[in-house]
């Protein structure tokens, strides 16, 4: 688990740097705003339908193999970038080709990479090891940005994508070397072979080929994305947990975008002032990272608590008559929003059998995706009618008042999927899993 927190490390400082002067590199050559919208939209979209079938391989495949390949992969687009901006012979349409390729590899990819590091930890210990994954998140995030700069400063922007391909590279170079946690569900092997039951007294003895519910299911059955899809709609825990990250994703995520025009406009602050609410909102990520990794049990309540918390913060945030006053609320919104995003994230990785969870989470990349592209133009135009204090402060209220009016159709024995029951048994009647177990 160190030698995978650290190759994390290096990998999201690695892309970080590529994010960091990839804007400019498309400014550089079109000379359009609007461009550079379009090669991020590209790069997304292959995830609002893709997902599912990444999440399908990744429960059909080797995890291991694939999370190899896809790593290995996604460097070698890195370095085929870096030698086209350095002979001149990147254009806007390679440019969205390769983009394109690397948002459909990535819907294999993150799945993949998700699910491995949880595998290295026993079962206990998996929302643990997604926190410490946060951590490193926000960590290479910081590293990345301020060493991008560094980087097109003296070495130029094809040292920047050079550099995120090595990180992919020794990202694959130390996959090969982990083992799996003792006890922890691994998947059955692509080739047909079997994996191992978990704390089984015979070594390598195969999975039953009725397995109970919640262990592995035997391979090549039930792999479908439609089973996936379906596991998804019926766990009302599940679309509840998509609710209320969409809404709050829509309404209150978009800080580079609010938190910017407030900055900008009614606070009369610069560049430099945004650069430190930037700052602060990496900082309380990475509290929220330590705190969130504490947690051994979270729940879509606690989920839904967190982020209404989050939204009156927010509220708040928008009467701030100073900069000053707004660093005061950055910090605590950063940090509840850090901690929330964890225990969500716990939820989702635990909550289905592990022969299921790649295609959960490729449904949950479709979904995420979806109101990804679609938040920023919305919050965009409720910025337009209302300004940035009335877009902080109405969304705000949009967040806080969807979760409290979930809470009370709950209390009042109300099915509707918007905060849910968390039952001890599904739809179908299988027990409801709360750890990786």
């Amino acid at each position: 688990m160190r030698w995978w927190s650290v190759a994390n490390f290096v990998s999201n400082a690695g892309t970080w740097m590529q994010l960091t002067v990839q804007n400019l590199l498309v400014l550089q050559i079109t000379g359009s705003a609007a461009a550079t919208g379009l090669s991020m939209s590209v790069q997304a979209a292959p995830a609002l339908l893709m997902s599912l079938v990444g999440g399908a391989a990744v429960d059909r495949w080797p995890r291991k193999l694939t999370a190899s390949v896809s790593q290995a992969l996604l460097g070698a687009i890195a370095f085929t970038t870096a030698v086209l901006v350095a002979t001149g012979g990147l254009n806007l349409t390679v440019l969205m080709g390769l983009a394109a390729v690397t948002g459909v590899i990535a819907t294999v990819d993150g799945p993949a990479c998700a699910l491995l590091g949880n595998d290295l930890v026993p079962p206990e210990d998996v929302p643990s090891a997604i926190g410490v994954g946060s951590l490193v998140h926000s960590a290479g995030r910081l590293a990345g940005a301020a060493l991008g700069g560094i980087t097109v400063g003296f070495l130029g922007t094809a040292a920047a994508y050079a550099a995120n391909g090595l990180s992919f590279l020794f990202v694959a170079s130390v996959i090969p070397f982990l083992r799996p946690a003792y006890g922890a569900l691994r998947q059955a092997a692509g080739d047909g072979s079997v994996a191992p039951v978990p704390n089984s007294p015979v070594p390598n003895s195969p999975v039953p080929k009725s397995p109970a519910p919640g262990g592995p299911a035997p391979v090549g059955e039930n792999m479908t994305v439609r089973q996936g899809l379906a596991y998804f709609m019926r766990r009302p825990r599940l679309v509840a947990l998509a609710g209320i990250t969409g809404v709050s994703a829509v309404f209150g995520r978009n800080y580079n975008l609010t938190l910017a025009v407030l900055v900008t406009g009614p606070l009369a602050g610069g560049a430099g002032s945004f650069g430190t609410v930037s700052t602060v909102l990496a900082v309380g990520g990475i509290i929220g990272a330590v705190l969130g990794a504490r947690l051994r049990k979270p729940s879509v309540r606690l989920v839904g608590m967190l982020a209404a918390a989050g939204a009156l913060l927010q509220v708040v945030a928008g009467f701030s008559p100073s900069f000053a006053v707004l660093l005061v609320m950055v910090l605590p919104m950063a940090v509840v929003e850090s901690v929330s995003d964890t225990a969500g994230t716990t939820v989702l990785q635990t909550d289905p059998p592990a022969h299921l969870r790649g295609r959960v989470l490729g449904v949950w990349g479709s979904v995420s995706t979806a109101w990804g592209l679609g938040g920023p133009p919305a919050l965009g135009l409720l910025m337009e009618l209302a300004g940035a204090r009335g877009a902080l402060v109405s969304g705000g209220l949009i967040i806080a008042g969807s979760i409290g009016a979930g809470f009370l159709l709950r209390r009042h024995g109300n099915a509707a999927p918007v905060l849910v029951r968390e039952d001890a048994r599904d739809v179908a009647g299988q027990p409801a899993l709360s750890t990786a177990a």
